[in-house]
């Protein structure tokens, strides 16, 4: 679970992602993409940096010298810009350490994704993420390399950049480095998948994991979308994965829901019921 999806959490966070918002509005590509670059730089000083965090968590110091204290340790390290939003940032009541952490990161990424909006290139860092994630998946020996969280990060990330660099728009390749790193605290894989929903709420969508048997075309997938987007009342983003194995029918999860027609689903309720 990320900093924002805890409610204790979200007010102080809330505060820093308008203040991101209102600095980035005039702002070009390249300065929103320094000051993600800059953030996310800090979201790996922290983790380092155990009794840093629990001081700039401490929810016994006021806000004002939290808010100071880093930017004194960031003066001359980072933009004057990126210092001030990290002061926001931690001046607000945490309910944690651990969450402070998530938030840095989290803010990291929606400014890497406000760079990705900026430039027309958000669609296509969903789209490269998402198919990053299936061919890592589908590959058990690369996703136990990459899920291995006693090896190395430096090599790991090494390794995703060999994979991906020059292939994919820049925003989709710090994306996935920092999946590397365990965003918010999670796996590889689970990492990849946040970063995939979160790059499509940014452009106000949910995202639907649809597997079949076979290839949708692009009419059936479009219309999955619209009865989608009406059941759930917003744009839905349609994540195809083709699997023989479920025989046929089509499997939809979108968040927590789960809908499941397919024949493998159907022949294994009618063997449980053959057997009682």
């Amino acid at each position: 679970m990320d900093a924002v999806s805890n409610n204790a959490n979200r007010e102080a966070f809330g505060a820093a992602a308008d203040k991101l918002a209102e600095s980035s509005a005039g702002a070009d590509v390249a300065a929103i993409t320094a000051v993600a670059d800059e953030t996310l730089a800090v979201a790996d000083l922290l983790r380092r940096e155990p009794r840093l965090r629990r001081a700039l968590a401490d929810p016994a110091r006021p806000g004002a010298d939290r808010a100071e204290l880093i930017r004194s340790i960031l003066s001359g390290k980072v933009s004057a810009g990126t210092a001030d939003l990290l002061g926001v940032l931690v001046s607000g009541r945490w309910s944690g350490p651990g969450a402070l952490l998530d938030g840095v990161e989290r803010l990291g990424v929606d400014a890497l994704l406000t760079a990705a909006d900026r430039g027309g290139d958000l669609a296509d860092v969903e789209d490269e993420l998402f198919r990053f994630s299936q061919i890592v998946s589908g590959d058990a020996r690369l996703a136990g390399v990459l899920s291995d969280s006693t090896a190395p990060a430096a090599a790991r990330t090494e390794l995703v950049s060999g994979l991906l660099e020059g292939k994919v728009k820049p925003v989709t390749l710090g994306l996935a480095r920092l999946a590397v790193a365990g965003f918010g605290g999670r796996g590889f894989e689970s990492s990849l998948t946040r970063l995939v929903e979160l790059a499509a709420a940014k452009r106000d969508r949910s995202v639907a994991y649809v597997t079949t048997a076979v290839a949708l075309s692009d009419a059936e997938e479009q219309r999955l979308a619209d009865r989608l987007a009406e059941l759930y009342g917003r744009n839905v983003s349609i994540k195809v994965d083709v699997d023989p194995r479920i025989i046929g029918g089509v499997r939809v999860k979108v968040g927590s829901d789960l809908y499941d027609g397919t024949v493998a689903r159907r022949l294994a309720e009618a063997k449980t019921a053959l057997s009682k």
